[in-house]
This record gives structure tokens, sequence and C-alpha cells, in this order.
């Protein structure tokens, strides 16, 4: 396909998925609100919501690499995001772990692990694949 038809390509998400995307928003901010506030029990009851929803979303997405491999790093930041709340909601977020690293730090694990899934995009995958156009099978 040449450059200038590819520059014409619509990614189209059905209406069914882009209302979940939108009730997915309003989980996550009212998890976050919660988080600001101290809403312990509503904060925490947001994450499944929010998390699942995002997990939903990437298999949904899954034959376009490109939006599998953002979708996979929301959700783990969904995860890093929920586990550093409850770190402070229950107290141990400053507890020492080892050295100068405490329970709140452990948070970068599933934060990294999002930035690799990126950066494997776009650094190996998206380079190799430079002609592919992800589109909808018709």
């Amino acid at each position: 396909m040449s450059k200038s038809s590819t520059k014409s390509l619509v990614y189209s998400i059905p209406l069914s998925y882009r209302k979940m995307e939108n009730l997915h928003i309003v989980f996550w901010l009212l998890k976050d609100i919660s988080w600001c506030m101290i809403w312990k029990p509503l904060g925490i009851a947001m994450i499944f919501p929010t998390l699942i929803i995002s997990i939903i979303i990437a298999w949904r997405t899954r034959q376009f690499m490109a939006e599998l491999c953002h979708n996979v790093a929301i959700s783990v930041w969904i995860a890093a995001n929920s586990y550093w709340m409850i770190s402070e909601f229950l107290h141990f977020d400053t507890r020492v772990i080892v050295g100068d690293i405490t329970y709140k730090h452990l948070a970068l694990i599933p934060f990294l692990t999002g930035l690799l899934i990126l950066a494997y995009f776009y650094l190996y995958y998206q380079p190799r694949h430079k002609e592919d156009t992800e589109v909808i099978p018709g």
C-alpha cells in the first residue's frame, strides 16, 4: 500500500466498545478521586471494574499489536496505581523492605512492565513491521 493511501486509513471502534471505554474512565476517575479523598472502601471497590474493563479492552484489541501493547500497558499501569493506593490506605507504603526500598516502590514493577511493553512495540515491533497496516478485516 502506498504512503498516500495509508494516511487515509481509519481505525474504527465499535460503539459498544466505545461505551465500555467511556465507562472505564468513570470508574478510573472514581478510584483516583477516592484515593485523593481517602475514601478507602470506594477506592478499593473501584479497582475491580477499572482493571477488569481495561483487561477486556486489551483482549478485544488483541489482533492489533499497537492497540494491544498500549492497552496492556494501561492495564499494568492501573495495577501499579491500585497497589500504590492500597499501600497508602493500609499504611504499609513507607515500610522498608531493604535499604531505601519501601513497599511503595514495588509499584515500580508493573509501571516498568508497561514501559517495557511499549519499548518493545516502538523499538522492536514497529520498526520491523513498517508496511503493516492494522485494519479491521472486512
